[in-house]
Parts: structure tokens; C-alpha cells; sequence
């Protein structure tokens, strides 16, 4: 292993976290592993908002992040956001889409932490995760 492998390597430890990714289209939760778990994330993968919520509800400590489709049913993600922010309101929350853009959110009080549309590229998503993990130091 060479330098360059082996920092990689104590970097995704490093960001090693607990993710929910929430969405209706099992090939996006597929992308979704793919893309996070050689990064040392544990992936926790729903199809259903509902099952999700009841997960997120039991889960101590709860997720460091939740990636939510927005178009989903019989909860969409605006709805499951609200669930999950009535539960733990620091819960931190990355919005994905194709439906709806970024101003959605303009005007309500419940907002993810970071939006992505859809469809976006894996560094797109793993720079997305890695801001909202990053402690913020102010």
C-alpha cells in the first residue's frame, strides 16, 4: 500500500458514519452503497418513508445523516423531513431530487441542511455528505 492508499484508507474511517438513505427506486439505494460505503460509511437503505421514520424513531444514537428523495410515497420527503425534525430537531438532512429545485424550500420554515438535484454525479454526493459531516468550527 502506498502513502496516497493508506491516507485514503485513515480518511474513510475517519468519516466513517451512520447514513439513512431514504427512496422509492431501489437503483438510487443501490448508487447510494456503491458510492458510500467504500468510503467507510454503514448505509442503512429504505424504500418506504414510513419504515424509515419508525427506524429513525428507535435508532439511538440516531443517524449522522439522512439522504431523503423528495418525490416518494405515501410520504413525500418534504413530510418525512418534518417527521424526522419533530423527533430530533437537529437531525442533519440532505434533500435529493428530480421533481422539485432548491427553492421549494424558500419559503418553508422546515428545510434540509443541503439540497441535491437529481441526477447528480458521485462527487457530487460524496462532497454533499462530506460537508454536512464535517463538524463546523465557529
Amino acid at each position: 500500500m502506498n502513502a496516497s492508499s493508506a491516507n485514503r484508507s485513515e480518511g474513510a474511517k475517519a468519516r466513517a458514519a451512520l447514513i439513512y438513505v431514504v427512496d422509492d427506486e431501489p437503483m438510487i439505494l443501490d448508487l447510494a452503497r456503491a458510492i458510500l460505503i467504500p468510503e467507510g460509511h454503514r448505509v442503512e437503505c429504505f424504500r418506504d418513508p414510513a419504515t424509515a421514520l419508525q427506524a429513525f424513531a428507535a435508532q439511538e444514537p440516531r443517524p449522522d445523516l439522512v439522504i431523503a428523495d423528495f418525490n416518494m410515497h405515501p410520504m413525500n420527503g418534504f413530510e418525512f423531513l418534518q417527521a424526522m425534525r419533530r423527533i430530533h430537531p437537529a437531525q442533519r438532512v440532505l434533500m435529493i431530487s428530480g421533481a422539485v429545485s432548491a427553492s421549494f424550500f424558500d419559503s418553508v420554515a422546515c428545510r434540509p441542511n443541503r439540497f441535491l438535484a437529481k441526477p447528480y454525479k458521485a462527487g457530487q454526493l460524496l462532497e454533499a455528505v462530506q460537508a454536512l459531516l464535517t463538524p463546523k468550527t465557529d
